[in-house]
């Protein structure tokens, strides 16, 4: 397993996070799975011993019972170098203030995050989308506060957009509050938005990139084909949304191909190209059952060529690759493994 240093920050992560979405499965998120207690400790045991040491959750992941499993899975102690990661914003309640990202909410839902995961920290606390009505200032506060009283190492945002991310870093900087070493964003070969301006930013301002559903819900596993709905499409869930059908196929046949000839899958081959992005830390990566983890954590050792990732890079290309076409942007790859270059043709 590879470690990075996550932005700016001295923490290093792996480069697979374990992803607890599915843990519990009650409500809106039954949709996603329903991993119980026996089978999440077998879980977290394997992407332990695997080398993975970042665990990440929410407190809306089963209203909070995803967060009850990890503490009881974990037993209360932290195996070996083990990172939590959790965020806070989305509805939890029928109250008034049962959403948002005010200072009231944010503190009261941090400290019932370190009751069900039983620590005394949460590593990495994530903004888990903007809140248009509360000030920023007010919540950058919030976060200082926690940061100051031990509750929370680092903080991070999960879902902005790029004006966002840096109000959010300017506010920090002229308050000399802590800043965000980190960012949730969705990137896969089938939804590359993230390179316009998130991944930009994130190069320049040093946060390092973590990316949920890199498998875009697993449309990008290679398990499924034409005229196939992957099972959490079937029981209604509609995140990440595909706009181009035909286009997704093609990628997913050119992944399937570079598969077979390394003998691996084709997820691994989704994974193995993210990996190689700018400013990409780590993947964070789930499953329903074992089989699927293992796959998953098989993909932190898969090395393509440049060919593979060219024909990757081409079939994936979206109509509109770069909205201002008068620019290119040429970074230093602080984060991962090589120096990078993303223009016009990707």
């Amino acid at each position: 397993m590879e470690y990075r240093t996550l932005g700016r920050s001295g923490l290093k992560v792996s480069t697979l996070t374990m992803g607890t979405m599915t843990f519990g499965g009650t409500g809106a998120f039954a949709a996603v799975g329903k991993t119980d207690l026996d089978e999440a400790r077998r879980m977290i045991d394997l992407c332990i011993d695997a080398g993975i040491n970042l665990i990440d959750t929410a407190n809306v992941y089963s209203n909070g019972l995803s967060e009850e499993i990890i503490g009881e899975a974990l037993g209360g102690k932290r195996k070996g170098d083990v990172l939590i990661a959790s965020k806070a914003r989305m509805r939890i309640g029928k109250g008034p203030n049962d959403e948002g990202l005010s200072r009231y909410h944010l503190i009261r839902e941090c400290e019932k995050s370190l009751k069900r995961l039983k620590t005394d920290v949460i590593d990495i606390y994530f903004l888990h989308e903007w809140d248009g009505m509360t000030p920023l200032e007010e919540t950058i506060a919030a976060l200082d506060t926690l940061v100051c009283q031990g509750k929370v190492r680092y903080v991070g945002c999960s879902n902005y957009s790029g004006w966002q991310v840096m109000k959010a870093l300017g506010i920090s900087e002229r308050q000399h509050r802590p800043r965000f070493v980190t960012q949730q964003i969705h990137y896969t070969l089938e939804a590359r938005e993230a390179e316009y301006e998130l991944l930009p930013i994130s190069v320049d301002q040093g946060l390092g990139v973590l990316v949920w559903s890199p498998l875009a819900g697993g449309l990008l596993s290679g398990k499924y084909h034409r005229d196939q709905a992957t099972a959490r499409q079937l029981s209604g869930w509609s995140e990440p949304p595909i706009r181009d059908e035909e286009r997704l196929w093609r990628i997913v046949d050119v992944l399937v191909d570079i598969g077979k000839s390394h003998g691996v899958s084709a997820a691994q081959v989704a994974l193995a190209w993210l990996l190689g992005r700018p400013a990409v830390s780590s993947l964070i990566v789930g499953g329903r059952t074992e089989a699927q983890f293992k796959d998953n954590i098989a993909a932190a050792g898969l090395v393509l060529a440049e060919e593979e990732r060219s024909q990757l890079d081409a079939v994936s290309k979206p109509p509109v690759l770069y909205p201002y076409w008068h620019q290119q942007w040429t970074a230093k790859d602080r984060f991962g493994p090589a120096d990078l270059v993303l223009d016009r043709d990707g």
